[in-house]
Order: structure tokens, then sequence, then C-alpha cells
């Protein structure tokens, strides 16, 4: 009996001790798009591609699109935060307040029109940000390539043709650059943006060219209206984070797989893919019947940036009255832009 018994511990102690290879794990994706939509084709799904082969088939990944699993855009963090999914897609601009530091990428003047510089500038400064993400685990922070107006009945020419227009905002700092414009900022997930504009519920929105086509915005909308050379009004920057305690519960092994699809490894290609994506939504603007693309002169352009100049002030402000050197952020964020800059 005592062999038996010493047998038995002997084969149970083996088994215990087995490498972590035969163990295999099931990650959900949600995002707030569409399946052909530019965040799924091409981050979420190569993404999964990845490191569904580098663990040999051991990590398996279901993307869950257009809020498939439940619950809506804004409710994505918490989502995550809290495990009910354990990956997702989003915009820290959906939970204000959540993520002070890194608005300082929305901010008027400190994006420039490239999505690639924006989130290289970005990863550089993650160690800065990091407090943000205490409660998940980022796998990517990046910017899109920066918001165009969008305006149903056509272009405008200065910040006078935007006296009194409702405008969609994807954020709060976006809220305060449309208030300096002396028009009304209306916030919402950008799903509910075509119906929004084919009810004239808004007569426009800072969206980038990248979502006109999964949203068929060239058929709402008459003009889209961008800087010199392609510069933009503000940016959003988006979050591709996973639930930490899932994260950290992984073995050692795919946890490596993970890390090596994230943060930098990814930064500079996905900065790129959101540049290409711009090419087609401008593409179809500019050939939709009575749609046409317009960039503003020098002077105009610098009008609508004067005028939002008090946007940064104003955060500067508020953010430093929570403790956060609000200066130093806006400071560090010009010296990454700078770096990366062409």
């Amino acid at each position: 009996m005592k062999a038996h018994l010493t047998l038995g511990a002997a084969l149970v102690g083996a088994l215990m001790a087995l490498p972590a290879a035969a163990q295999e794990v099931t990650l959900t994706v949600q995002h707030f798009l569409g399946p052909k939509a530019p965040a799924q084709t091409r981050l979420i799904e190569p993404w999964a591609q990845r490191i569904e082969e580098a663990s040999q088939g051991r990590i398996k990944v279901e993307i869950f699109p257009a809020m498939s699993m439940g619950g809506k855009p804004p409710e994505l963090y918490r989502q995550v935060r809290d495990g009910v999914v354990d990956v997702v897609w989003t915009l820290p601009g959906y939970t204000p307040g959540v993520f002070p530091r890194v608005e300082v990428f929305e901010l008027p003047g400190i994006h420039q029109g490239s999505a690639k510089q924006t989130t290289l500038a970005i990863q550089d400064m993650m160690p800065t940000l990091a407090p943000d993400f205490a409660d998940v685990h980022p796998l990517l922070v990046h910017s899109h390539a920066g918001n165009a107006l969008h305006m149903v009945d056509g272009p405008i020419a200065s910040a006078a043709d935007l006296a009194g227009k409702k405008l969609r905002t994807p954020s709060r700092t976006g809220a305060w650059m449309i208030e300096a414009w002396g028009a009304e900022p209306v916030g919402m997930p950008v799903p509910e943006l075509p119906q929004a504009l084919s009810k004239k519920v808004v007569d426009g929105a800072l969206v980038p060219f990248e979502i006109v086509p999964p949203l068929k915005l060239h058929e709402l909308t008459a003009a889209s209206v961008e800087g010199p050379g392609g510069l933009r009004f503000g940016a959003a920057v988006f979050l591709f984070a996973m639930n930490k305690a899932r994260y950290e519960g992984l073995p050692e092994d795919l946890r490596a797989i993970i890390d090596a699809n994230s943060g930098a490894n990814l930064a500079a290609e996905i900065g790129a893919v959101w540049d290409e994506v711009e090419a087609p939504g401008k593409a179809l603007q500019a050939g939709s019947p009575g749609g046409q693309v317009v960039e503003l002169d020098g002077a105009a352009y610098e009008e609508l940036i004067t005028k939002a100049a008090s946007v940064t002030d104003r955060w500067v402000a508020e953010i430093t009255a929570q403790g956060i050197d609000g200066q130093a952020l806006v400071d560090e964020a010009r010296r990454a832009m700078a770096a990366h800059g062409n």
C-alpha cells in the first residue's frame, strides 16, 4: 500500500510539474466598430493571428465587433477593467476623468496630422502616462491621423462659419475646442453619428477620414475640411487593453508572446496603418456626388488654432489642480512629437 501511495504521489507531482504547454487560453476581444473597420481588419485580426501562431494554438482569440457581447461603447473600459471581457479597443475619451494624462495628445496643436508620429510619441511617454492605466494592462495606446471637420451643408472658410453650429466631438478637450470656435459641442460615440447627421441633430463632426467608409459618412456630408498640407483639428487617442488579472494569470511564456505583440513592438506599424487608412475615406468624400474635400488656407487654419489655444491653458490648470503637473506633460509631449517629426 505504501508503494502505491508513493507511486500515486509521484504521478501527481509529475503531472503538476508538467510545463504549461498543455494550457489553452481563449481571449475575448470586444470593440465598438463593425467587422470591416480598420480597427478589426488592420489591428485586432492581425494581432490575434500572430499570438495564435506564436503560441502554436494555445491562445485562441474570439473577436466581437459592434458591441456584440453587449453594452455600449462608453462601457468598454469598465468591461475590461472588471473582467467582463478580456481585451477591448476603445477611446479613453469615452470615460472622461479616468485617463487625465493621456489627454495631452488630444490637445489642439500637439498632434500634427501623422498617426505614426503621435503614436511613437505616446510610446515614448508611456512611463509618464502609466498611472492612467494602473487598473488595466495596456497592449497599445495609439492615435489616429487626426480630426477633420465633416459638414452636412458644405465647407467652412473661417471660424465665423462655425458660429452656432452643432458639432460632434469624441472627447471633452474636443468639446472645449468647439466652444472656443463659438460652436456647440455634442458628445456621442461614433456609431451614433450617422443617424445624428441624417437627422441634423448635428451640423458636422470631428472625425478622421478613416471612419468615412464604414459609416458611409460621404453619403451624409457635403464637405470635409482640413488644414493646409493635411493638418488636423486635434486628435483622438485609442486604447487597446487587456484585463490586468487575466494578463498576470497567464503562464510566463504566454505573457511573453503578448508582450512581443504589444507597445513598442506595434507602435510604428499601427501608426503607419492609421495614416494609410485615411486615403480611401478621403477619396470617397471627394468622389461622392456633391461632395468635396477642402484645405483651409493658412490664415483660416491659424485663426481656428489660435482660438483653440485657450483649451491648453484650461487643461493645464484643471489637471494641475488634481496634483498632476500639466505644463510638464505638455512640454514632454511636444518634445516627443518633435523627436519623431519629419
